[in-house]
């Protein structure tokens, strides 16, 4: 053999791992990190990886690639922001989520997507339920799809596993055995404090902890209010329109008519609430669902005044520290404290399975509150609660927060831009925080365009999402609410790009080529909309 080709080969040979057969000379010139990233995020997407497989460390996998360890730290790092890893301490880097399928690539703006893979797990057409199904979100949850853009869901693969088991363990250690029994129902003094605290310094909350109640997330909290209510002879609870359609149903379910009150960029019209002659009120007044919008100043000094006057407001403060291009905006509760029933929960912080939220009901109200979570269940589990106070306590719900703000705003703005790309024509809302943008249509009245079947023609080709509609109950134009903290990056462009797809084949009267739904560029809604954002 000639002696430069057997050292070619030699080199050759040299460049390659077991691990995946990897072999950096199949890496196009200048696009290690691309390549890399790229097989593997396809061995996630295969099962090659999964969920729970370590990846070599990165300086063994750089030697035996003969690349230099920054490749490897930057693919391992992409895959990360996109949820599909996680660094583990000692324990490495982990794969913590794996797609149904490959991800979707984004696809040109004209003619039909490719057909999906051969692949059993490829969703097949699926009817989209309707809001008159009661198990409606239960049914979409089950409901297969390559991607989920469904609102209400952070990044679950930033979970902070190994924060967890460590404060678990030290609760566990720490425990007397006398804190196994029955319980105070409000739940354990040191997570009430440990809220307390945190409401303090992130939402400007001065409570007791003796009057904080520790319940399975704002869905009890909402349901417990409602008995309260409802046994003091209110059974009309105002809500905003739209506005989640989730807890008109909870509302629904424990007996509380639900009249509509329109929100506009303001937030919702007070005006329009004293029309309503309800008692009580719930809002989502620092991010509104789904519009995004913030309750202006004047609303809440008119609110104030109809609560002085004897209104009952139910604040559910469900996400309201993921901002981005916004200053902080003050609980209500910090500034009426005996009118307001305060919600809040983890479920957008850290997890919804963990079922742990909190509610600071009126002074007046306490014992009620107390009374119902007594028969509810007599208490949280003890355990869980133990470990999130260890965790609010030692900075580790910060330090979670803002590695979710940082990994929120890549993906917003990735669906901002494939928006932009896809469907130029949508104004988009709620961009400044929270978990999901909404998207309308202007011009398109509800008798042109159905979100509704859009939503199921985008389920169609394995997009999950909500239509606007859903949310509304007054007539309102149409639109969808799309969740991307939850989303892989890699995936929100494809799905964009199937969503624009659908559009072109559910809308109306008009021809699907035409050059309006596939050049220029996507419309941010006023100011006041779009950048004061859920």
């Amino acid at each position: 053999m000639d002696r430069s080709k057997h050292g070619e080969y030699d080199r050759a040979i040299t460049r390659g791992a077991d691990f995946l057969q990897l072999d950096a000379a199949d890496a196009p010139p200048g696009g290690l990190a691309d390549w890399l990233a790229g097989r593997l995020r396809d061995a996630v997407a295969d099962g090659r990886l999964p969920v729970g497989a370590r990846l070599p460390a990165t300086r063994v996998l750089a030697a035996e690639l003969r690349v230099s360890r920054g490749v490897v730290t930057e693919a391992y790092q992409r895959l990360a922001d996109e949820g599909h890893v996680a660094g583990r301490g000692r324990a490495g880097t982990v794969v913590v989520a794996t797609p149904l399928t490959a991800p979707l690539t984004t696809r040109p703006t004209t003619g039909p997507p490719p057909a999906p893979a051969s692949t059993p797990q490829a969703p097949a057409a699926a009817p989209l339920p309707t809001p008159q199904d009661t198990d409606l979100f239960d049914v979409l949850r089950d409901t297969p799809a390559r991607t989920d853009l469904s609102p209400g869901l952070p990044d679950l693969a930033a979970f902070p596993r190994a924060a967890w088991q460590r404060t678990e363990r030290t609760v566990l250690r720490d425990l007397p055995a006398a804190a196994l029994g029955y319980g105070d129902p409000r739940g354990t003094p040191a997570l009430r404090t440990a809220v307390a605290a945190w409401l303090a310094r992130n939402r400007g909350i001065r409570a007791d902890p003796a009057g904080i109640v520790i319940v399975a997330g704002t869905s009890q909290a909402l349901g417990i209010v409602a008995r309260v209510l409802t046994r003091e002879g209110t059974d009309r609870i105002a809500v905003e329109d739209p506005g989640s359609l989730g807890v008109r149903q909870h509302l629904a379910h424990w007996g509380a008519a639900t009249p509509p009150v329109p929100v506009d960029d303001a937030g919702i019209r007070v005006d329009r609430l004293h029309a309503t002659g309800a008692p009580a009120v719930l809002l989502t007044p620092a991010h509104q669902f789904p519009t995004g919008a913030v309750l202006g100043a004047d609303r809440r000094r008119d609110l104030m005044r109809w609560a002085s006057a004897g209104g009952l407001v139910i604040e559910d403060d469900y996400d309201a520290e993921h901002r981005y291009d916004r200053p902080p905006v003050p609980a209500l509760r910090s500034m009426l404290t005996d009118r307001v029933f305060y919600a809040g929960s983890v479920s957008k912080l850290l997890a919804p399975a963990l079922r742990i939220g909190w509610l600071i009901p009126p002074p007046s109200h306490l014992d009620a509150v107390v009374a119902e979570k007594r028969f509810a269940d007599l208490g949280n589990a003890a355990l869980p609660q133990l470990v999130l106070a260890g965790l609010m306590d030692s900075g580790e719900m910060e330090r979670t927060l803002r590695l979710l703000r940082r990994r929120h705003r890549r993906r917003r703005d990735t669906m901002i831009q494939a928006i932009a790309e896809h469907l130029p024509t949508a104004t988009v809302h709620g961009a400044a925080a929270g978990l999901h943008l909404t998207i309308t249509f202007p011009g398109r009245a509800h008798g042109d365009l159905h979100d509704t079947d859009l939503a199921a023609a985008a389920l169609e080709l394995g997009v999950k999402t909500h239509p606007l509609s859903w949310h509304a109950q007054r007539p309102h134009p149409p639109g969808l609410v799309l969740g991307y903290a939850a989303a892989p990056a890699s995936a929100i462009p494809g799905a964009v790009a199937a969503l624009a797809h659908a559009l072109r084949h559910t809308e109306t009267g008009r021809d699907p080529a035409q050059p309006g739904d596939q050049h220029g560029t996507a419309r941010p809604a006023s100011t006041s909309a779009s950048h004061r954002s859920r």
